[in-house]
């Protein structure tokens, strides 16, 4: 952390972005990722459910539920994305583990591989801000309840 001393002898610390801002902006991009997604046929946030255009849709709709919660309750919003990203690691670990451990008959008749590069780009972008949710979210946990 810094901190800048200016002429009136005022202390202003310069520290991260309150990190419940960051949460309510990436859950705010969800709408950016859906026109991807629909308009464009970019894929990214949800390529683990690209087979499965029903789930990718209640996918959304939960990520607009967490968002509009947020807004509603804003000291909800840790706890809101830590539970959030225990589901969405647990479908993202699940999902990717499924495609390595048992090959389709796609893969085995195209030769297309088990991963594709969206479902990578998808994995590292929805896996690392959810890995940072949880882990913020057990903090704010452990914290306020002492331990």
């Amino acid at each position: 952390m810094q901190q800048i001393v200016t002429r009136s002898l005022t202390v202003k610390t310069l520290g991260h972005p309150d990190s419940s801002k960051i949460l309510v902006l990436y859950y705010a991009a969800t709408i950016v990722f859906v026109v991807l997604d629909y308009a464009l046929g970019f894929n990214v946030r949800l390529a683990f459910l690209e087979s499965l255009p029903m789930a990718r849709i209640g996918y959304y709709a939960v990520c607009f539920t967490c968002l509009a919660l947020m807004l509603w309750r804003p000291a909800w919003t840790v706890l809101i994305s830590a539970f959030e990203s225990l589901v969405t690691l647990s479908a993202l670990i699940i999902g990717m583990g499924m495609r390595v451990l048992l090959p389709t008959d796609r893969v085995l008749e195209t030769g297309t591989g088990f991963i594709t590069m969206p479902e990578i780009y998808n994995f590292l972008i929805s896996g690392g801000i959810a890995y940072i949710a949880w882990v913020k979210g057990i903090k704010h946990l452990q914290d306020k309840s002492g331990l």
